[in-house]
């Protein structure tokens, strides 16, 4: 039997992505992109992270993180904070302007789940949700 998984997982991340773009375009939020979005997300559940933190709760590599961290203190939606005990450790944080876009942002998400999940039932998204957690857990624990 010829599996389709992989392939399918791509499409839709290029195509979610897309849609995610749009979603903020139409909602007027031009301050960050998806990708920051998501660096934004998980800053706003847990505050005050390391770059290796943020990292591996958004999949990304340090070098990638690092430059758009850069482009988003530029913009002042985070900081750097340096740990007042280990000079070498900094933190990030988000900007209070930042803050302002939790809400907006929390709404693009559940658009986008809405899109997601059209026509599935409250069992099958859990269901699903289930199965991609396992896929994620194969793939990080090669």
């Amino acid at each position: 039997m010829k599996k389709y998984g992989g392939f399918l997982m791509s499409q839709i991340g290029r195509v979610s992505s897309r849609t995610w773009e749009r979603l903020l375009k139409e909602c007027g939020v031009d301050a960050f992109n998806g990708a920051q979005g998501r660096i934004l997300y998980v800053l706003w559940e847990h505050d005050n992270l390391t770059i290796s933190d943020i990292a591996r709760q958004t999949s990304m590599a340090n070098t990638t993180l690092t430059s758009m961290l850069d482009r988003m203190e530029a913009e002042g939606l985070v900081k750097r904070v340096p740990d007042k005990v280990n000079r070498r450790q900094i933190f990030v944080t988000v900007t209070d302007k930042a803050r302002e876009y939790r809400e907006k942002y929390d709404q693009i998400s559940d658009a986008m789940n809405d899109i997601f999940y059209k026509g599935f039932t409250d069992t099958e998204v859990a269901d699903f949700e289930n199965q991609l957690r396992k896929i994620l857990e194969n793939l990080e624990s090669e």
